[in-house]
């Protein structure tokens, strides 16, 4: 089974790496919105934020970039599932990574697209 994490497992479980230990997937944008909840709602200084993305980087077996494709799929899951079209994004990425299964606290647990499966580890 391949897991795709959105951003907020990583902010909220990043002190329990358990969570993560079997690896998986991540989009840019998730490193980007890590970083950024790191430095502005955290207030974490660089080094420690450069410190947990070479973490990251290094527990992860895909780092998926953002695409005109993946875009274009966000905004059509967006706008037929009224995703906020930031969670889109994240799950178009999932998709289109071949994830089975997205981890987020964010989104509908339970919620399937295809053979995508959003599941709350934090339940």
């Amino acid at each position: 089974m391949t897991a795709f994490f959105d951003t907020n497992v990583l902010v909220y479980g990043f002190l329990d790496l358990e969570v993560m230990a079997g690896g998986g997937v991540i989009s840019a944008q998730v490193l980007n919105e890590f970083t950024n909840v790191a430095r502005n709602k955290r207030g974490r200084p660089w080094p420690d934020i450069e410190a947990a993305i070479a973490v990251i980087g290094d527990q992860f077996d895909e780092i998926v970039p953002l695409t005109q494709e993946i875009h274009a799929a966000a905004m059509i899951l967006a706008r037929d599932h009224q995703f906020a079209f930031f969670d889109a994004l994240i799950v178009a990425a999932a998709i289109s990574a071949g994830c089975e299964t997205l981890y987020s606290q964010d989104m509908h647990h339970g919620a399937g697209f295809g053979g995508l499966t959003i599941i709350n580890p934090f339940r």
